[in-house]
């Protein structure tokens, strides 16, 4: 790779929209390169289990991670292990540095850099994510019918996957810190009217326990009183917050007051040529197959972009 080479698509990030992106721009026979600074495949490829991608069935998040791989490896997309550092939006082409030093130019650009739900932060919660420790009702809940689980949050997301959980768990302890919730009137309703659901108020955990391979308690503190303790549970999941990866999205590209990328139906954004996907664009939901079908829709919109460039032509 020459120092300024140019790219008709770069595509930063390499989970599920980077990925279908990549693999929709080669069968555009575009030129187009995919970079990842982290492990390939992103968030999925260390979840335990997808049970709802459709097509696939009992197969774990490393195996659709490779699976995503292979397949847009096997169109001829370089997937190469690299960290981008700056991106800048341009006039005809906008540029990418990368951290050794090497920019590039790129007619069009997409952004899958994805976001990451908040942590905790307390011993014990990295140790088993995927195996009792969640950030997700939708992609979860199912292993744990049955089961009792603590849902720790008090705002929309928190009560809303909590209301969702509460049709197939046995028990949910709702822990928040605060002494009043933050989710809207009509969350809460449904909240207080569920008998599985207990509010466990002014409360923080301080660790997750389990036995190496499997959650097996909380130990928690009540914020007021300063007291202490354990309680059993079979799961905890997570809801303080989501975060956009969006430190290299340009400052000339709209976001929301969370931080998330603004985008028309074509995952196009503010600047012409530059595109979101995935979990880094302002949606509805966030799902593998969201993503998968986020990166289809930019790249078709690139592809486009970039012969509208060549022709001169008017966008429309």
């Amino acid at each position: 790779m020459t120092n300024k080479e140019n790219y008709e698509v770069i595509i930063v990030g390499g989970g599920p929209a980077g990925l279908t992106a990549g693999l929709y721009c080669k069968r555009a026979a575009l030129n187009a390169v995919l970079f990842e600074k982290g492990l390939i495949g992103g968030q999925i490829a260390i979840s335990k289990e997808v049970e709802n991608y459709p097509g696939l069935e009992g197969i774990t998040g490393f195996e659709l991670a490779e699976k995503m791989v292979r397949h847009a490896k096997s169109f001829g997309l370089p997937v190469i292990q690299e960290e981008v550092s700056e991106v800048h939006a341009g006039t005809d082409l906008h540029s990418v540095r990368l951290a050794n030093g090497e920019m590039l130019y790129t007619a069009a650009l997409i952004l899958a850099a994805g976001g990451a739900a908040r942590k905790l932060g307390v011993p014990g919660e990295a140790e088993y994510v995927g195996s009792g420790v969640s950030y997700c009702a939708t992609c979860d809940g199912f292993f744990f019918r049955d089961k009792s689980v603590v849902v720790v949050g008090g705002g929309d997301t928190a009560v809303e996957e909590a209301l969702y959980l509460s049709k197939l768990v046995k028990k949910i302890y709702l822990v928040y810190r605060g002494s009043s919730l933050r989710a809207s009137k009509l969350l809460q309703d449904r909240l207080m009217s569920e008998p599985r659901i207990e509010v466990v108020w002014n409360t923080i955990i301080t660790e997750i326990r389990g036995n190496g391979s499997a959650v097996e308690a909380v130990v928690f503190e009540n914020v007021r009183t300063g007291e202490k303790g354990e309680s059993p549970t079979d799961g905890v999941f997570i809801f303080i917050g989501y975060s956009p990866n969006n430190q290299l999205v340009p400052p000339e590209v709209r976001k929301n007051e969370q931080g998330f990328v603004i985008t028309d139906e074509k995952c196009e954004t503010s600047v012409p040529g530059i595109f979101a996907v995935g979990d880094l664009r302002q949606k509805f939901a966030n799902q593998i197959v969201i993503a998968a079908a986020d990166g289809c829709v930019a790249a078709l919109a690139a592809a486009l972009y970039v012969e509208m460039q060549k022709g001169g032509g008017k966008r429309s």
